[in-house]
């Protein structure tokens, strides 16, 4: 069986650091909500909320519609749904292609569609061997809307994006390809499922602060490693989950260990958690 505790410190072989510098903490009456960011899949997308997050636009704004389960969405500054920053509206990143410096695992098959992950982020992409037949020896993906998996809000113009994102509370496929995807919570989906619900709210939840955690001191953020997506480890992940689910199983069920310190002072005293399942 499948145990993210079995070892005393991280094995670089299994286990990966999330980069400060792509990491966002959101900070909630619930806790703390930790966002590792791909700029590889959507590198406008991921330049814009860091910019608006180190100009402190998010500290404050409501979660203004919360889909008990569907998703959370925030970053109006009107907290009606119609707000937005006076930066220029973003240009979709739907899709993005990937290269061999992007390692896909393979985890389900469905219809000519293989579905599997990029690091922690659940994934559909053509398979590595038509790389060798692209012109840019690349190959189209897109990330998917599985539970915690965050994603730029829009209005019906697909190239709206501007400050408004959604985290998934649950999957919802319909959104795939429709709206895009630039990062997935890897520690606190437990803080996510909690902010209150409504459209709006009664009592709307707040985004505390907003920070890249690369801009805190040491002392304010602490190592966060998860499981690699291109480890040993990762596919006895897989084939437990999908011995537990059976028929049902889906590449969304598959839940990503994180592991983070007790104390990051004690080097070998770490816990480990695997993200929220409600």
């Amino acid at each position: 069986m499948f145990d993210a505790a079995s070892a005393q410190t991280p094995d670089p072989r299994n286990w990966r650091q999330v980069d400060p510098e792509n990491t966002l903490y959101i900070d909630t009456v619930h806790g703390r909500i930790v966002v590792e960011l791909y700029p590889e899949i959507a590198p406008r997308h991921v330049e814009r909320i860091k910019a608006l997050t180190r100009l402190g636009f998010y500290d404050g704004l409501t979660f203004h519609r919360v889909v008990d389960d569907f998703m959370a969405q925030t970053g109006d500054p009107l907290g009606t749904g119609e707000g937005a920053s006076s930066l220029p509206d973003l240009r979709e990143e739907f899709m993005f292609r990937r290269g061999p410096e992007m390692p896909f695992i393979q985890a389900a098959e469905q219809s000519r569609a293989r579905l599997g992950f990029y690091k922690a982020l659940p994934i559909e992409s053509q398979p590595d061997a038509q790389m060798a037949v692209t012109n840019d020896g690349r190959v189209s993906a897109n990330a998917l809307h599985c539970q915690g998996v965050v994603s730029m809000a829009r209005s019906d113009n697909p190239n709206s994006g501007n400050s408004q994102f959604f985290i998934m509370r649950q999957p919802n496929s319909a959104l795939d390809k429709r709206y895009t995807i630039f990062g997935r919570v890897v520690w606190g989906q437990e803080a996510v499922m909690q902010i209150a619900v409504g459209n709006p709210p009664p009592n709307p939840d707040r985004m505390i602060a907003v920070r890249v955690a690369a801009d805190l001191p040491e002392s304010e953020r602490a190592p966060i490693y998860v499981l690699r997506s291109d480890g040993p480890q990762f596919r006895d992940l897989i084939e437990e989950t999908r011995r537990e689910r059976r028929a049902d199983f889906s590449v969304c069920d598959v839940q990503i260990p994180a592991r983070v310190p007790r104390n990051p002072n004690r080097e070998r005293s770490w816990w480990s958690i695997i993200p929220f399942i409600p």
